[in-house]
């Protein structure tokens, strides 16, 4: 049963991590966020920030890089089932676009809370 339990867990793992690879080699969005993260996560190194930011950086990067993915995603599927325009489909993609506005805001500020008293 543990085993069992073990391998249905790494074969989700596995799941995960083709489909993290998939967001990076094709969506532009998601290419830029990573990018992005990088560089955030070498100018952590450069200016020496504390734990604490470390991770508020890290869930800013997390969050962002999630909900982009999940927006990618339910464009996806909007685009699979109604291929035409469509007022409806149009809104579903505006909602979910503005959740990847309101995740990046929200890391631009956090983002600015550790980086504008390092200048």
């Amino acid at each position: 049963m543990l085993i069992s339990f073990l391998k249905n867990r790494l074969l989700g793992s596995k799941y995960a991590i083709t489909g993290a690879l998939k967001l990076i080699k094709n969506e532009p969005s998601i290419q830029l966020q990573t990018i992005i993260s990088i560089g955030v996560t070498i100018a952590g190194f450069v200016f020496d920030i504390s734990a604490t930011q470390w991770m508020l950086q890290c869930f800013a990067i997390g969050l962002v890089i999630s909900v982009e993915a999940l927006n990618t995603a339910i464009e996806e599927i909007a685009n699979f089932i109604h291929p035409e325009q469509h007022i409806k489909i149009g809104y579903i993609k505006d909602i979910a676009a503005g959740a990847v506005f309101f995740a990046a805001i929200a890391a631009v500020i956090i983002g600015c809370i550790i980086y504008i008293p390092k200048f």
